[in-house]
């Protein structure tokens, strides 16, 4: 959620700074845009890596239950 924020903040510095033709606040707005949508796709990332964790996790726990449903068999 905080990348979404930085986003809208920087937007909105950035179109202050261009109506009033401040080069300096249209910079900090465009720097601070560009962070929160780094933050947003880091976070993207994050959920990503965690879902791919659980498959895994879940998939060694199918294979280690079939490992011993063949020992018990035997």
């Amino acid at each position: 959620m905080a990348g979404k924020t930085d986003q809208m903040k920087g937007n909105a510095k950035e179109a202050t700074g261009v109506l009033t033709g401040n080069e300096d606040l249209e910079s900090e707005g465009k720097a601070e845009r560009r962070t929160g949508e780094a933050k947003e796709k880091v976070g993207h990332a994050k959920d990503k890596a965690e879902e791919l964790a659980d498959k895994a996790e879940h998939k060694a726990g199918e294979l280690i239950e079939k490992g011993e449903d063949v020992l018990h068999e035997k």
